[in-house]
């Protein structure tokens, strides 16, 4: 179904604009296509657009803690302000959706190619989506990511999924199809083709989703036994884990020029919907986060576009006595299925990695941390300290149980074994003893 409407006229910016929503494919992947034709007063197409997009927003609460909002544009998307240009103003593509939400960007181009510019990214705390914000109305990101340029007279395609990351803002945007500059009013037939989308497949068609959907819902009969389990659910089998284990990477968070949260881990993403091993690689990772006197978080996103949020909270177990424990996981994959949505998955309600507040967490065992049934994460070498971090230096450690147990175990083996040793040797001594005895009684 298609609107089609007239444009206002801001200065002298004549337009006349066609939006069209098409649904995408169903179940898992449903979401909105937003189709966007910019036309002059001739009726003359100026930019064509086609694509997919959803935002992801952490914003911070009333009771100072921090949560995740998912936007994406749905049916009651507008067009207002989309233009052609003109010698003083650059060609703008801008739709409004939602309770006040709004995106924009606007083209540039040379003689041979254009290419996107500046964005512009407003969001309203006033909606629904945004529950017990603290910060109330309208936020403006604005992010200057000029996209490889593209030859005139050519439509840019790319059914890759792509991001763009700001501040507290995910952008993500995938199955792009756009033309900036349309000659004579008439969008070309000729394609420019992103690196990403060349490297792959072919794009990915409506009955692979729906086949990728019916296996997403198939229900996971077998369980896998993990050697420490920080959640009471079964955990899913997935495929046989790689020999290799993640790399060791060490994190902080500074507040001004003093250090207030340090990390040190090895992570890997169990993701049991595809099935997928993945390994964060703390080279390629960037580190950012918040600290606070009773909530941090701990945000990595790797180069492969995959974002986790650790988020930390303090309690207060008796009347002089505080303790530290991480309450909240948030992960979203960008790269898990070519041409779908970004992958979120998050668990509220967690109360693990627990120790006295100004000392450290420390767990050198594997563990798993159940974030929902199709995507865990596995530690290793864990040691962690979110709060009061004194010289740049973690505090003195609280191991977990399976490193206290093995600490335990290990002086009664050794115990029993020189027991075992001691034990040998006087038998060797008796007997050596009875030899002797009946060598003087022959004499």
């Amino acid at each position: 179904m298609a609107t089609r409407s007239r444009c206002p006229r801001p200065l002298s910016l004549p337009c006349c604009c066609l939006l069209l929503l098409a649904l995408g494919s169903p179940g898992f992947f449903q979401s909105h296509a937003v189709e966007v034709d910019v036309k002059d007063l001739s009726n003359n197409t100026c930019i064509y657009a086609k694509w997919m997009m959803s935002f992801l927003i952490k914003y911070e609460t009333n009771s100072s803690e921090f949560k995740n909002a998912t936007l994406k544009p749905s049916t009651n998307v507008t067009h207002d302000g989309s233009t052609c240009g003109n010698n003083t103003h650059a060609p703008l593509l801008a739709i409004q959706f939602g309770a006040g939400h709004s995106w924009s960007i606007n083209f540039t181009k040379t003689n041979e190619t254009y290419q996107g510019n500046i964005i512009s990214f407003t969001y309203n705390t006033n909606d629904a989506a945004f529950k017990d914000a603290k910060t109330k109305g309208p936020i403006t990101i604005v992010v200057n990511d000029t996209m490889h340029p593209v030859q005139l007279n050519t439509v840019y395609k790319c059914h890759h999924l792509d991001s763009i990351e700001v501040a507290n803002v995910s952008l993500f945007f995938w199955n792009v199809i756009l033309q900036a500059f349309v000659q004579n009013g008439t969008v070309s037939k000729h394609d420019s083709t992103c690196e990403a989308d060349k490297s792959t497949v072919a794009p990915t068609t409506i009955a692979n989703l729906t086949t990728t959907v019916a296996n997403l819902t198939t229900t996971v009969a077998n369980l896998t036994t993990a050697p420490i389990t920080t959640a009471s659910s079964p955990l899913p089998t997935t495929t046989s884990k790689p020999v290799e284990k993640p790399l060791i990477g060490n994190y902080s968070l500074k507040d001004g020029d003093k250090t207030c949260l340090l990390a040190t881990m090895g992570l890997q993403l169990n993701v049991s919907q595809e099935p997928v091993l993945i390994n964060i690689n703390p080279k390629t990772t960037n580190v950012t986060g918040s600290c606070g006197n009773t909530s941090a978080i701990l945000r990595l996103s790797d180069s492969n576009r995959t974002f986790i949020d650790f988020t930390f909270a303090v309690k207060n177990t008796s009347a002089n006595t505080q303790r530290f424990y991480l309450k909240e996981v948030n992960i979203t994959l960008i790269r898990s299925i070519n041409g779908s949505e970004p992958f979120n998955a998050g668990n509220n309600n967690l109360s693990i990695w627990d120790t006295f507040l100004g000392s450290s967490y420390m767990c050198q065992k594997e563990q798993t941390v159940l974030v929902t049934e199709d995507l865990q994460i596995h530690t290793f070498d864990l040691r962690i300290q979110p709060f009061k971090v004194q010289d740049n230096k973690y505090a003195k450690a609280e191991e977990c149980f399976a490193d206290s147990d093995l600490n335990f175990l290990i002086p009664i083996a050794v115990g029993v074994a020189l027991g075992f040793l001691i034990i040998l040797v006087f038998i060797s001594y008796v007997i050596g003893r009875r030899k002797s005895r009946t060598g003087y009684q022959s004499v």
